[in-house]
């Protein structure tokens, strides 16, 4: 069985092939800076990798280059459309209506799309996937797998809001959670590396999105994201926390409508406000050069992990590990670096040498004396998305 899993995030498209269940990857690749005309497109086989940059303006065009390079005559993977047998698609907001993966149909899609306004940056383009990939593959099943599954574990006095109970019963207003796929996985990955049954992890991915997970046991028992994927840590584009009195302060006093605020804190805020630049590779080398703009917000952003790695440490009662994933997490040494500095009180001690190795596996970069393991787990939401497709079938 053939299984294309394809992820699409707010400016990105990550995409595998996948033989299963032998979990036999037969192709794979990332298409980043969506949106811009030097978006990159890259595509791997065991016998080719391809590599283009060129104008990508969406989503869509996005998924059409893929779609044309899985064909290709001397360079594709597949000879025929009809030989994908599950598209796996990654969507963030389920809200009440998806605490499972789910086949695709209308009904499911009307779902997607109205939780659209929850998750600005997220639904409109997984949905979008969904209905070009419906044409490009029409004998495929498509599938979802929320983002929000994962977090259904949280309790009920970590997900509600301290707003009138009303609003949590009838509006459903909670906590959702976010990045789920991913947090599953790099911490089952970390239970098994530390050979624990009852363990204590703080998962922290950091993209263009961000989020924090405590997980105790296995299960997500709080998360920097809430009722829609822009709280919590500072982000590419977003802002993460911030004091709600500014949005009525906007409205009130400067006449900002409401559009033009949920824009301006999902699309125009994080790093690209602070900054100019949403890439943390463009920031990191501008902070370098001297730029006091990129240099605060480095401090800024690795100040809001910290303040989370304080927080989750005191609610799960100890800590045996802290994870890194996702692009930031896994591929930036400085942020890892930045992030462990003056926590011994905690037990955690990074290994400097350890840390400027960014690891294709699973790697502790803690010292031998941390007493709480430092651990870069690169993700692979694609094979947790692909096994979960599967048994949706099998089941």
């Amino acid at each position: 069985m053939q299984v294309l899993v394809l992820n699409s995030g707010s400016s990105s498209l990550k995409f595998q092939l996948f033989s299963m269940p032998e979990e036999t990857i037969l192709c794979s690749g990332l298409i980043e800076r969506i949106g811009f005309t030097d978006a990159k497109f890259k595509f791997k086989t065991n016998n080719n990798t391809i590599e283009i940059t060129e104008d990508i303006p969406n989503h869509k065009v996005g998924l059409e280059l893929l779609a044309k390079q899985l064909l290709h005559k001397n360079t594709g993977i597949i000879q025929s459309t009809d030989a994908i047998n599950i598209v796996g698609h990654r969507v963030v907001h389920g809200g009440k209506h998806f605490s499972n993966t789910t086949e695709i149909t209308q009904a499911v899609k009307d779902k997607i799309k109205a939780l659209s306004s929850l998750a600005p940056l997220h639904n409109p383009p997984n949905l979008e996937g969904i209905e070009v990939a419906e044409t490009i593959f029409p004998k495929a099943k498509q599938v979802a797998v929320f983002d929000t599954a994962f977090h259904q574990s949280i309790p009920e006095y970590a997900y509600k809001y301290a707003i009138p109970t009303d609003f949590s019963e009838k509006h459903n207003i909670r906590v959702y959670g976010f990045h789920g796929t991913s947090h599953k996985y790099v911490s089952e990955k970390a239970i098994e590396y530390l050979g624990k049954t009852h363990s204590k992890i703080i998962t922290i991915h950091l993209g263009n999105g961000c989020s924090m997970t405590a997980i105790k046991n296995g299960k997500s028992i709080d998360h920097s994201l809430g009722f829609s994927p822009v709280s919590g840590l500072i982000m590419g584009t977003r802002s993460g926390d911030i004091d709600p009195s500014i949005i009525f302060y906007l409205a009130e006093k400067y006449n900002y409508s409401l559009t033009e605020i949920n824009t301006l804190l999902q699309k125009k805020s994080g790093m690209l406000g602070l900054t100019g630049y949403s890439d943390l590779r463009d920031i990191e080398a501008e902070a370098e050069k001297g730029n006091k703009a990129c240099q605060l917000a480095l401090e800024m952003n690795v100040y809001r992990v910290k303040k989370y790695i304080g927080s989750y440490a005191a609610i799960l009662n100890g800590l045996d590990a802290i994870v890194f994933t996702a692009g930031i997490g896994e591929n930036s040494k400085l942020i890892r670096q930045k992030v462990c500095e003056n926590l011994d009180f905690l037990g955690i001690e990074l290994d400097t040498e350890k840390n400027n190795i960014n690891p294709k596996n699973l790697k502790a970069i803690n010292t031998e004396q941390s007493k709480v393991k430092v651990l870069v787990i690169p993700t692979n939401e694609e094979l947790e998305i692909a096994k979960q497709s599967v048994n949706l079938f099998k089941n």
